[in-house]
């Protein structure tokens, strides 16, 4: 009976001893929790293989930037040296180009001294500087000035009353009206129902007041740097590539790079009152007024000895300005030559220079 009673007890219990013994030998739990923690793992590791490339490109990749930089920081000290060896000589370029200017200009005051004598009246302003000689020692009646333009909207064409066609004004009252200090007349002119009217082309501040295409004039001008351009002009186009600034015309052109230009029958070898205007070697510009038709002051001068005494003064280019009873030449408030009329006459353009 114990016997029968011991195996059935045991039969009962057989499940649960299974159970028991299949848990204990394998944890399910833990079997679970150790896969749940190997697939961690192995992402872990992944990504930490990834993370390692990563950081080797990037190792690479700063490696190859600061040779780039460092490439562009050695291009750019050979730029700077470069820069700082190329400015020095610019520098020194400039410095000698203004000493060579300084010295031209010496040169030149120099040979205008030992011909006129030293200036009667010079003004140092801040848009021009103005030194005006007598040209007695020249053996002529009259006045000349040369002067170096600081800015080139010092030099203006002034019109009568600012008109085309007006009635005319004298020289020194379009330069008191301007507030100039040095003034000459300029353009021809013509009379036209009672009123005086500008003879050819006239370019006032960059604008065409006038334009003709009459080769017979020379058109006197100034461009936006200053300098002194003119000759013949047939077209505005011609006009504008020269980027004139200021200008009137008259007859004829005396001389052109250094060289004598022929003068018109109708005009050669008489001797009246001129008006002329040009340039020196160095750029300095020119204006001479002299007197004439007035006996036992001064006859005038010809064109073709205006071109020598210009040639004498070291001029590259000139050119003969209305004369006649229209010349007159101011300076500092006041007429300084006289003219043939007696008194100025009034005349429809006139150049003027700012201080």
């Amino acid at each position: 009976m114990p016997g029968k009673a011991h195996g059935f007890l045991a039969f009962l219990l057989a499940p649960v001893v299974g159970f028991y013994l299949a848990f204990a030998l394998a944890n399910p739990v833990q079997t679970l929790q150790a896969e749940r923690l190997q697939l961690p793992l192995d992402e872990t590791k992944t990504r930490l293989t990834e993370v390692s490339s990563a950081v080797d490109e990037t190792k690479d990749i700063t490696a190859d930037a600061i040779d780039a930089i460092q490439d562009l920081k050695e291009a750019a000290e050979e730029e700077k040296e470069y820069y700082e060896t190329h400015h020095k000589k610019i520098e020194q370029l400039v410095a000698a180009s203004h000493s060579q200017v300084a010295k031209s200009e010496d040169v030149l005051d120099q040979i205008l001294s030992s011909m006129l004598g030293d200036p009667i009246g010079q003004t140092f302003g801040e848009n021009a500087t103005v030194k005006v000689y007598s040209l007695t020692e020249a053996g002529y009646r009259g006045y000349m000035a040369k002067v170096r333009l600081h800015n080139p909207n010092a030099l203006k064409v002034v019109l009568a009353n600012d008109k085309v066609v007006s009635n005319g004004e004298t020289t020194s009252h379009a330069a008191k009206r301007k507030g100039a200090v040095l003034a000459v007349n300029a353009g021809g002119f013509y009379q036209t129902d009672g009123k005086l009217a500008v003879l050819g082309t006239t370019v006032v501040d960059g604008k065409i007041a006038a334009f003709s295409t009459n080769t017979n004039l020379s058109f006197v001008g100034f461009n936006k740097n200053g300098r002194l351009v003119g000759g013949k002009v047939t077209s505005r186009e011609q006009l504008e590539q020269m980027d004139v600034l200021q200008g009137a015309s008259f007859l004829p052109t005396l001389l052109q790079d250094g060289k004598r230009m022929p003068i018109p029958r109708d005009w050669a070898n008489t001797r009246q009152p001129r008006t002329m205007i040009g340039h020196f070697t160095n750029g300095d510009l020119l204006f001479i007024v002299i007197d004439g038709r007035r006996k036992g002051w001064s006859n005038g001068v010809t064109l073709e000895e205006a071109q020598s005494k210009l040639l004498e003064f070291k001029v590259r280019d000139a050119y003969n300005l209305d004369g006649g009873g229209s010349s007159a030449f101011y300076y500092k408030g006041k007429i300084l030559n006289r003219p043939s009329d007696g008194r100025e006459r009034p005349v429809t353009s006139n150049i003027v220079v700012l201080p």
